[in-house]
């Protein structure tokens, strides 16, 4: 409803070549480029295939055999592909793209450490080669160590006694800080924050932080410079196109950060399509709300994101009844019903999406209950949940009553599986990561990596939402199959589907004729592949607006 003006815009030019498309017979209509030599999967509406392409200004063409291409088009540039396999540009649904970018310019990489003895390792040796007041890390995760309890600060007062330290868990939700930190952000014993908790031992904090507490001492963070943002954006769009993403999403940005990469948009310094959601700060409602949804070539901005609840592995989850592994706890939500009602109200108002964190089971029947007191019947507003991750089966008519999209990261089902069930017990894991359930409810359905937390990687994305298993094989019958997608649904959650999910089907998420020429070439057909040789597939290269921007070398 909010892309009239903009694909009448898109439609015009389109007009002039498919009219001289409808005479090739007469002479030949010379474009930019023609791929030939292929297997090309559209993902169109009827998932259609075909052997070639032709690009013109940006978009495609032509899609269809290699004769009837060959016969109507002549191109500056002829890409045989060699037999390998041609996609639409895959589609990040949902991820943290300036975030990414920022761990790699600032953050120790704490990912994969299988001990706090580990972490402290390479905190020390992140601490040498980049001495700062700062020191950061990114990426633990008490459930890989043997020892699955919180670790406490003592060792890294004794390490950094004079310089304040912030370790994010990998989930984003918690954090681990030593007593500089805790100092510098005013947090002690006796310390409250509304949806937040400080934990303690023997009355003293152990400088493990969770939720809004843990935003309050990150907040404190001196933001990086505009040079290191500029820098921070190129080195993410570097390693998404090298895994053939051609869109993205940035799953909460500042107005500074949106104003910025829409002039890095502008002057051709990014290319990297992104579909970026509001933080709900008064800042950025009141400068974008009265606007309306912006849309660009490059850049979406429709959508306000919140949070409700914290993550699962440090128990944050808002759930309807306690943790299997910790019955006296809930989890946390975040803000208040009113304000809730209140952000839903304004974006409502506003044309905007609403686009809503939410893990446990407690927190998704509080949001998909807000939501329909607002839509009240189904509609074209397009508001989501993001993760969806425990949904009660009382609540999945919600999506359908409501026109609520399910926003997934079937990654995290492969990641969460080894103890999901310890926080859950064995009836309630039943209805954590149902994609097919969720699917079935909707129709359709959004996929994504939530990287930095999960790997960039879309194929990643494709395999655990098929196969279900970790990349080592386990379990051997698959996590849950019953809720496994198929591969085609699975190719529709990172291409198309992420469109829709945005108001962007008409430009982007497949290979059809008048949309921009985002595609990817892979050296196998994952449609077919035995799906353990999956995670072996590499990337040839890929294409935005017909113009290569990797090639793997």
């Amino acid at each position: 409803m909010y892309t009239t003006l903009r694909n009448l815009l898109f439609l015009i030019p389109m007009l002039g070549i498919l009219g001289l498309h409808q005479v090739y017979g007469q002479q030949k209509q010379l474009v930019d480029l023609i791929v030939y030599n292929t297997h090309i999967y559209t993902v169109d509406k009827d998932f259609s295939t075909a052997e070639a392409m032709a690009v013109s200004k940006k978009r495609f063409v032509a899609v269809g055999s290699t004769s009837d291409i060959l016969a109507a088009y002549d191109a500056e540039q002829m890409l045989d592909a060699n037999g390998h396999y041609i996609y639409p540009g895959f589609n990040d649904g949902h991820s943290h793209f300036l975030g990414y970018g920022n761990a790699l310019i600032r953050y120790a990489n704490l990912k994969g450490t299988m001990s706090y003895e580990e972490v402290l390792e390479q905190l020390e040796q992140h601490a040498r080669n980049y001495p700062s007041e700062w020191i950061l890390g990114r990426g633990w995760d008490q459930n890989d160590w043997e020892d699955k309890s919180f670790p406490t600060n003592k060792e890294l007062n004794k390490l950094f006694p004079n310089n304040a330290v912030v370790l994010i868990r990998i989930d984003g939700h918690a954090v681990l800080a030593n007593d500089v930190a805790l100092k510098k952000a005013g947090i002690h014993a006796k310390t409250k924050i509304h949806g937040g908790e400080i934990l303690l031992e023997n009355g003293v904090p152990t400088g493990v932080l969770i939720d809004n507490a843990a935003d309050s001492l990150k907040s404190l963070v001196p933001p990086l410079s505009k040079a290191h943002t500029i820098a921070a954006f190129e080195r993410a769009e570097a390693d998404c196109f090298a895994v053939g993403l051609t869109t993205v999403t940035d799953a909460g940005m500042t107005k500074a950060n949106v104003l910025l990469l829409d002039s890095l948009h502008q002057s051709g310094a990014i290319q990297m399509r992104v579909y970026a959601m509001l933080h709900p700060s008064l800042e950025n409602i009141g400068y974008f709300f009265p606007k309306g949804p912006v849309y660009t070539n490059k850049l979406t901005v429709s959508s306000v994101k919140l949070y409700v609840d914290g993550a699962l592995g440090s128990r944050g989850a808002l759930l309807l009844e306690p943790y299997s592994d910790d019955p006296d706890n809930i989890g946390l939500q975040l803000e208040s019903n009113d304000y809730y009602k209140r952000m839903c109200k304004l974006a409502y108002e506003s044309g905007y999406q609403v686009n809503t964190h939410a893990i446990g089971d407690s927190g998704n029947r509080l949001m998909l209950r807000t939501y329909a007191d607002l839509l009240q019947e189904p509609n074209d507003r397009r508001w989501r949940i993001e993760h969806a991750q425990i949904v009660s089966h009382m609540d999945l008519s919600f999506f359908s009553e409501y026109s609520v999209i399910p926003s997934v990261q079937a990654t995290h089902c492969t990641s969460d599986m080894y103890w999901a069930d310890e926080r859950l017990g064995p009836e309630r894991i039943k209805t954590a990561y149902a994609y097919k359930d969720l699917l079935s409810a909707n129709g359709w359905l959004v996929n994504g990596t939530d990287f930095p937390i999960e790997n960039i990687n879309p194929l990643h994305t494709f395999y655990a939402s098929v196969h279900r298993k970790d990349l080592h094989g386990w379990p051997e019958h698959g996590f849950q199959m019953e809720n496994a997608l198929s591969r085609k649904e699975a190719l529709y959650s990172i291409t198309l589907w992420p469109a829709k999910g945005s108001f962007d089907e008409d430009i982007k998420g497949s290979i059809e004729v008048g949309k921009w020429a985002d595609f990817v070439l892979l050296n196998q057909d994952i449609m077919e592949i035995p799906m353990e040789d999956l995670p072996h597939t590499e990337v040839v290269a890929t294409y935005l607006d017909g113009i290569k921007v990797y090639e793997n070398k």
